[in-house]
């Protein structure tokens, strides 16, 4: 088990563009490996990638099952992801395990399709909406080294403390 750092705002590293992966093998399996003990052992996320941890690799996980009442498609690690068709555009609010104690508001796609490999290069494809499409647009931001706070419409309006329950 390998849990690692995630890194946080402001971190430079957020910043860095992940590279696409050509080779689906124990190398990546294994950062795919620390990509899920990181998240097991957080605080609740329903999605996490790999640029957070360190590794500068395009791959995320999201599980949104969790979520009572959502469509989802289960437990995803999405390799090489790509959203190929996107509609509609709708405000919600997200945090990330990258910026602890803010969340924000954010307009993301309603629907999106989308493409990806599996760990082992097997080809993926969903259609996704609402919460889930939300949170997988999230994750591949920081595959191109961008938080939700890049993506805020007002920092003024939209971003907020984030309240801490015990």
């Amino acid at each position: 088990m390998a849990i690692k750092e995630i890194l946080t705002y402001p971190d430079s590293r957020l910043k860095t563009i992940s590279e696409p992966i050509d080779e689906f093998n124990d190398i990546l399996r294994s950062a795919i490996q620390d990509l899920e003990d990181t998240m097991s052992q957080g605080p609740g996320a329903v999605g996490i990638a790999a640029p957070q941890i360190g590794h500068f690799i395009r791959a995320v996980i999201v599980d949104v099952s969790s979520k009572k009442k959502i469509k989802h498609h289960g437990h995803l690690v999405l390799v090489n992801p790509e959203i190929t068709e996107w509609e509609g555009l709708k405000a919600g609010r997200e945090g990330c395990l990258s910026v602890p104690d803010f969340t924000g508001n954010v307009v993301r796609a309603e629907k999106i399709t989308l493409s990806a490999y599996d760990p082992l290069g097997e080809p993926l494809s969903f259609e996704m909406e609402g919460f889930e499409a939300r949170a997988v647009q999230h994750e591949m931001d920081h595959l191109d080294g961008l938080l939700f706070l890049d993506r805020l419409v007002s920092r003024k309006k939209d971003l907020f403390q984030r309240k801490v329950y015990k």
